[in-house]
């Protein structure tokens, strides 16, 4: 019988076929005809022809065509395949990537290594201050990258028609995500309608194709207040919450991120930030329900590497 008929006209299938026509399917939806190949200790399947990069199913779409990944991810993915040749570490992990550098001394030359390495692992997106994002945007022009900057950071305690300002002008400049900082201490005060109003008034200036990540600075909230920020953040239209700036008293917890899903429900996107320096961690937050990280350990993350993060902030709970 084909592969093509109902499942219910085939018997019962072990759990590893079954995988392996899901992720065929997928694949051929998004235009890619898929053949067998290998995945994470498990038979799976890549793409033909996947990339323009090699043009012959060489089985790295996980490294050429991130853009691909994160769709299959969003479409409800949980196993990624790949060919042999890959690389070591856990380069699946690319696509939810955040490449972070927030550090107020960055340089340009720092700034540009960030870009150039998100493009060569394939990460979702490079997250910079306002100041670098004309940069980063010229440096990612005609890869898949995205450019993410901040707004209100990392205090969150500017007026509303600031972070308006700010999220206006860092999309002119090129940003196609802007993560904003919530008003802390109105959440605090229980000036509910200023918080939900200083969020949308984000999102309407982001625009149609911007995703706006509302950033809660957990380590600074009770549990109650955590459930209301995530609320607000709906409300008012935001696509992710995200639990920390790096830049206070504690970053991201599997804890956390999984209350934070649970209060969005799996609508909006979930991005954990803060002390996201291995692989361990990584994988702890995404069963947990982050469908985004956000790291300067981005490059050791997927590739194993051991020792230091380099140009990271020291002191805990920075990215």
């Amino acid at each position: 019988m084909s592969e093509r008929e109902p499942l219910e006209l085939r018997g019962v299938y072990d759990r590893e076929e079954l995988v392996r026509l899901i992720t065929r399917e997928v694949m051929a939806r998004l235009g890619a005809a898929s053949a067998g190949g290998t995945a994470f200790g498990a038979p799976a399947v890549h793409a033909e022809s996947c990339c323009d990069t090699c043009g012959q199913g060489c089985g790295h779409c996980v490294a050429h065509r991130p853009a691909t990944v994160r769709k299959m991810l969003e479409a409800g993915a949980e196993r990624l395949s790949t060919g042999p040749g890959i690389g070591s570490g856990h380069a699946g992990l690319a696509s939810i990537l955040d490449h972070t550098l927030l550090r107020p001394d960055a340089t340009t030359k720092e700034i540009e290594a960030l870009c150039d390495e998100a493009t060569a692992y394939g990460f979702a997106a490079v997250c910079v201050n306002p100041w670098y994002v004309p940069l980063a945007a010229r440096r990612l022009r005609g890869t898949d990258v995205g450019v993410a900057s901040v707004i209100g950071f990392p205090l969150g305690a500017t007026l509303p028609d600031v972070k308006e300002r700010e999220a206006a002008q860092a999309v002119r400049d090129g940003a196609r995500e802007l993560d904003m900082v919530q008003n802390i201490g109105a959440l605090k005060s229980k000036d509910y309608r200023l918080v939900e109003e200083d969020i949308r008034r984000v999102v309407t200036a982001a625009g149609a194709g911007v995703a706006v990540k509302v950033i809660l600075e957990t380590s600074l909230l009770t549990r109650e207040e955590k459930i209301q920020a995530c609320t607000l953040a709906r409300a008012a239209g935001a696509e992710f919450v995200k639990t920390s700036t790096g830049f206070s008293t504690g970053g991201a917890t599997v804890d956390d991120v999984r209350l934070m899903r649970g209060v969005v429900g799996p609508e909006m996107g979930v991005k954990a930030s803060g002390g996201v320096r291995d692989y361990a961690l990584a994988r702890e937050l995404i069963e947990a329900g982050a469908t985004r990280l956000g790291c300067s350990a981005c490059v050791r993350i997927v590739t194993g590497e051991k020792g230091p993060v380099q140009g990271a902030p020291a002191r805990a709970g920075s990215y």
